[in-house]
């Protein structure tokens, strides 16, 4: 998410960039080196699909078994690579940083048929966010993990994570769910459909996808304070419009169409069911952004409201932005503020 190229005209951020556009090698060999791998043989989704999935995951800080866990769910095109030298979260996670790794065991588990791993599903609409949950439940069963300290997941991490919690209600301590809900609303759920018939263009589906997607992740008021309708003198058009085409190509770079079609009918079918969520036994943190379009605040706090009537122990963050959803990605420091007291504890 977060290792973008640095340019006069582009963002020192690109949301869910994970990795740089031309990377060597080296760093191929060095991230094999670093991917562990479960066997989930035999798995069923919810419509009776029968398929063996070889789960994907990565794992920082202290010796697995040797300290308390936390699991990060990435988001949309997000990968396991969650800190480290190419970690999209490393501003958070790392050594004496929020998300100690001094301190804890990080398990990040790639989201299959993300790609990252080398592993594409094809029949992508035979597969539910539960059906995601329920692969990580397992994986963590394999792994031998019983008791998370921490689940934390921003945007359809976060998703997936409240789905996890329906299915084990005592799995996690504290359940910190980022800029997201456990349902897609109708607004979503439209945005995802254009989505969908932009991937399906016969010409640049995943650049098409990825421009309207950006203007779902930032907001006007983002755009047209950083751009001010400034031209590009060389290329005889708008800033924005460069930045927009630049965030196009580079998705198309490094991220595959099979992947994207996969990750946005997971965000266009996330059925979660409200009256699961008051058998949680799980400290709750709902963390929403002010400007958000994608997770609208006040979706967010209803479920804090429906939670609080439940009397589940649960509280409400917001981070202030202009920069709509993807201030997740970039609030680090009202991030970290929210989060400090919560990792402490």
């Amino acid at each position: 998410m977060l290792n973008s190229i640095c340019n006069g005209r582009k963002d020192n951020l690109d949301i869910y960039s994970t990795f740089p556009v031309a990377f060597s090698i080296f760093y191929k060999t060095k991230l094999e080196k670093k991917l562990q791998h479960i066997n989930i043989q035999h798995f069923e989704t919810q419509n009776g699909k029968v398929l063996d999935i070889p789960l994907s995951y990565q794992l920082f800080g202290k010796e697995l078994y040797s300290a308390p866990v936390v699991l990060i769910n990435h988001a949309l095109t997000g990968n396991s690579d969650v800190a480290g030298e190419n970690g999209w979260w490393k501003s958070l996670v790392g050594e004496g940083k929020l998300i100690d790794t001094n301190r804890f065991t990080v398990i990040c588990f790639n989201i299959p048929g993300n790609g990252f791993d080398g592993f594409f599903i094809d029949n992508y609409e035979d597969f539910t966010v539960q059906d995601i949950a329920s692969v990580f439940l397992q994986g963590l069963q394999k792994l031998k993990v019983k008791n998370l300290f921490a689940l934390v997941g921003g945007s359809i991490g976060g998703s997936i994570g409240w789905e996890m919690l329906a299915l084990d209600n005592n799995l996690v301590e504290k359940f910190i769910p980022v800029a997201t809900d456990f349902k897609t609303s109708d607004w979503l759920h439209s945005q995802c459909l254009v989505q969908k018939f932009l991937l399906e263009s016969e010409d640049k589906p995943l650049e098409k996808a990825r421009v309207h997607a950006m203007l779902c992740y930032r907001t006007p008021e983002s755009l047209n304070s950083r751009f001010n309708r400034e031209i590009d003198s060389e290329k005889k058009i708008l800033k924005s419009h460069d930045w927009l085409n630049f965030h196009g190509k580079r998705l198309n770079e490094r991220f595959s169409l099979k992947a994207y079609k996969l990750v946005n009918h997971l965000l266009m079918n996330i059925n979660g069911k409200q009256n699961e969520l008051e058998n949680i036994n799980a400290e709750i943190h709902l963390v929403a952004v002010d400007s958000d379009l994608f997770y609208p605040a006040f979706e967010i706090k209803n479920t804090y409201d429906f939670l609080l009537n439940k009397n589940r122990n649960v509280q409400y963050h917001e981070i202030k932005s202009i920069h709509g959803h993807d201030a997740f990605l970039m609030e680090y420091q009202q991030l970290n503020t929210i989060l400090k007291p919560i990792f402490l504890n």
